[in-house]
């Protein structure tokens, strides 16, 4: 897998990620539905583990520690290889 089908990979399981735990919280705070939760919470999960397993394919410890953080992990690792580095070598 090249680094644009890489990012761009991340950038969809970001956006899912973001998605699912927007739909399950406001279920959650709401109505509380069984079947949004069926299939948004398995939805979160794979697009949650999908996330990390893409940063992990990226040179930058930033990026990797990021994609952990559940919800927003995917958009943080994004925006994060999209920042110019500032670290000095």
């Amino acid at each position: 897998m090249n680094a644009v089908s890489t990012v761009t990979g991340l950038r969809v399981a970001a956006a899912v990620e973001a998605l699912s735990i927007t739909v399950l919280l406001a279920n959650l705070a709401t109505v509380h539905w069984e079947q949004i939760t069926s299939v948004a919470g398995p939805l979160h999960g794979m697009a949650y583990v999908t996330v990390i397993a893409l940063a992990f394919t990226q040179s930058s410890p930033d990026v990797r520690w990021r994609a952990f953080l559940p919800g927003v992990g995917g958009v943080l690792a994004l925006r994060r290889l999209r920042a110019p580095s500032t670290r000095k070598s």
